[in-house]
């Protein structure tokens, strides 16, 4: 099974460069997709399903604003848009996926950088997802789970880390908490099981169960 990650930073705009072109070569099974930066109706018709592979989205209702979506080669039994807590939801952050045993989930959780108010809506969302991840890790369900984390855990994962041990995405807070992860519910850092000793510019962006 192939599974893709990416941060779009705008989907059309990725059209525009040439992503569906890219990823037609790709032979994806799942592609999670964080920063739509689009609404429904902004979609084309590739966008929403492109050749080979179905589409499922969560917009914010910010127009032009963050959002997640997965494309996926077969349908899911199920799709799960949001965590069902309203401010969090209407941003677009949260889409699940399942099938048989498995589920897929594209996240993107919030920036703090742009100032002190969104440091705390991250971490009053960082609060209120834990129970989410708990309750896949206590359900017996595999699961994989892509996405921006907008955190980088460790030294390794970010470039120029010195740098950043007072900005947001590096705070010890946001690191203490993504190790608490790891060991409460058992995540592995899937690229850094693979790549244990490669430096990343990017903070990791897939753990799996």
């Amino acid at each position: 099974m192939r599974v893709i990650s990416l941060n779009l930073n705008g989907i059309r705009s990725a059209s525009s460069k040439g992503v569906y072109a890219w990823l037609a070569k790709q032979d994806a099974d799942l592609v999670c997709l964080q920063e739509l930066k689009a609404q429904a109706s902004d979609l084309s018709l590739e966008m929403l399903n492109p050749p080979g592979l179905y589409g499922y989205f969560h917009y914010a209702e910010k127009k032009g604003y963050s959002g997640v979506g997965i494309y996926a080669k077969k349908q899911p039994a199920r799709v799960i848009e949001g965590l069902g807590i309203a401010d969090i939801d209407a941003e677009g952050r949260y889409i699940e996926t399942t099938f048989g045993n498995l589920s897929l989930v594209s996240l993107y959780l919030p920036s703090g950088s742009s100032g002190d108010e969104r440091q705390a809506a991250k971490f009053a969302f960082m609060h209120r997802f834990l129970p989410r991840l708990e309750a896949l890790a206590s359900s017996g369900r595999e699961f994989i789970l892509c996405g921006d984390w907008n955190i980088a855990h460790r030294e390794i994962d970010l470039k120029n880390w010195k740098g950043n041990l007072k900005n947001s995405g590096f705070l010890p807070e946001e690191r203490a908490w993504m190790s608490d992860l790891f060991e409460r519910i058992g995540l592995v850092d899937v690229y850094r099981r693979l790549y244990p000793e490669h430096a990343a510019s990017t903070p990791t962006s897939c753990c799996g169960w």
